[in-house]
Formats: C-alpha cells, structure tokens, sequence
C-alpha cells in the first residue's frame, strides 16, 4: 500500500482518470461532471488577429541589430499588455532537451498506478501525483492526472516525492528546469525594458525566485461535453511556460476580451504566461518572492 498523508482536508474518493478511462470507458463519475454552466462548448475559430497569439523572437531580443531589439521589446510589452500570453521562438534551449523532458513525463504517466502512488499529492498540496487544490468532498474535479514539484529554492523540494523511475527522470527535470529559469530570467529583463523600466528591476523587487514543474496529462474522454481537462484559473506565478506534446490536440485556451481563444502550438516554441504577481497592481510591492512555473501539456 502507498503511504496515505495526514491532512485534516477531506476529499472524499478520487477516482484517478486513465484508471477510469482503461477499465470504465465510458463510465464518468458525478464529480467529474460540471454543472450547466461550467460545461465546454464548441468554440468557432476566430479570424486573425483575434486568433493569433503573440510571437516573441527570443534571437532577435537577445543578439539582433538595434533596430530587431527596439521592434521586438515593443511587440513584447504589447504582447504583455494586450494578451497576457506570448509564444517565444529561438529560444535557445536545446531541442532534444523539450523533447527528452516530453518523453518522460509520458513515460511516467505510462506507469503502473501502484509506481504513481508511490509519490502521492496530500489533500490540500500541490506537490506529488495526484489532483491539485482539491479541498472538499463537492468539488468538481479536471479530466486530468497530474504530477507537480517543487524545484527551487531547495527548501521547497520534498525529496520523497522525486520519481526513481523513469530512468533519468530527475536528470532530466533538474536539466530541464535550469534551462527553462534561465529563459524566464532573461525574459523578465526585457520585459521590463519593454516598461521602461532597467532590466534588474522585477529581481530586485521580488528578491527570491520559486520555481516549480507540473506535469499535466489528459487521456481522452467518452463525453468531453460533460468535462473540463483543467478549470479555468489564472496562475499566481511570475511567469508560467508551457510547453504542449507535439502532435496532441489543439487544448488551451484563454480569455481574451470575454472570449475564449484556442491556441494554436507553434513547433518548438514555449507558451509563456505572464501571471498575477507581476500584474500591476498596488500590492505588487508586498510579494517576497515571485513564482517561476513550467507546465507540460502532456495528451
């Protein structure tokens, strides 16, 4: 038996999805099934630009000529301030890298759910293999599996939690993640260059950065119109990147203007988020750390 954790949270049962979706095909359990209100609807594409998220060349910011830096720190500050959202291209990170890190979280996903509970999310954390935030026996609950850490600082990490299988795995999260802060620093440079702003100011306002990784994966559902693969939010981070399996269905979405755009993935780039904590706002000044978040979108 996995180790149960102590948590004066109760959730009631939660049924785990692939397990669900291997001996229930066609079986949704009440708590899954979203009210009225809640339930999906298909969305009519939208014509550019509405339907066209930002792009970001991270070359041109980082080693064009003066005029490719000027147009690209002012398509970012747009980016930022019209959409929130932005997918960033040449990014430098190695592209054998996104894909080894895309692979294992597969792999682990893949796992007998004996293995996956071995590393078990306690009620009302957000760390381990599990559902996140659920913190009631009436909450509905995301068509999805998911598997979170804590990266950095290392005070954060709970080494229990840390997968010995797949082979390579923490390996690769710790290479992965290193890559993916280097990114999200330099990105917060120009970001305030693009406010006008100097370019160490977000890190010497925040001081200390936490970075997590959540691994988000969807298997396929026998009535998608009754279920949401993960529930409308808005991420308290800095920033989020989200990287989406190549070949998957088209799943995220955001809102822009009271309606809900589906992004389109381009090839190798990385979907960023600008979250809460760098939205202007009085009590930005209050923050003692700022969040650095990676997702992968994993079908």
């Amino acid at each position: 038996m996995p180790p149960v954790p102590i948590s004066p949270i109760k959730v009631g049962h939660i049924d785990d999805v692939q397990e669900l979706r291997k001996t229930k095909p066609r079986t949704i359990p009440q708590r899954f099934v979203r009210d009225m209100t809640e339930r999906p609807t298909l969305t009519t594409p939208l014509p550019p630009p509405y339907s066209d998220m930002p792009v970001i060349d991270f070359y041109k910011l980082s080693k064009g000529n003066k005029e490719e830096v000027l147009t690209e720190l002012f398509n970012l500050a747009t980016a930022c301030e019209e959409w929130g959202f932005f997918q960033v291209i040449n990014h430098e990170i190695d592209l054998n890298l996104l894909e080894s890190i895309e692979n294992l979280s597969r792999e682990f996903f893949m796992l007998p759910l004996e293995e996956k509970q071995k590393y078990p999310m306690a009620p009302g954390t957000v760390q381990g293999y599990g559902q996140a935030f659920v913190f009631s026996e009436d909450q509905k609950l995301d068509w999805c599996n998911m598997f979170a850490l804590g990266i950095e600082p290392q005070y954060v990490r709970n080494p229990n939690l840390w997968p010995k299988k797949p082979e390579k795995f923490s390996e690769t999260v710790e290479e992965y993640s290193g890559e993916i802060r280097k990114l999200c620093y330099n990105l917060l440079t120009y970001i305030a260059l693009g406010l006008g702003l100097k370019g160490d100011e977000f890190e010497k306002m925040f001081g200390i950065s936490v970075q997590a990784v959540r691994m988000n994966y969807y298997p396929p559902c026998s009535r998608p119109d009754l279920v949401l693969g993960l529930s409308p939010h808005s991420d308290g981070s800095a920033l989020t990147v989200l990287q989406q399996a190549k070949g998957g269905p088209v799943g995220l979405q955001i809102l822009k203007d009271n309606t809900w755009v589906p992004i389109q993935p381009i090839p190798n780039a990385l979907v960023i988020n600008i979250g809460d904590t760098i939205e202007v706002r009085p009590l930005l000044h209050f923050f003692p750390f700022f969040i650095l978040s990676i997702k992968l979108l994993v079908t």
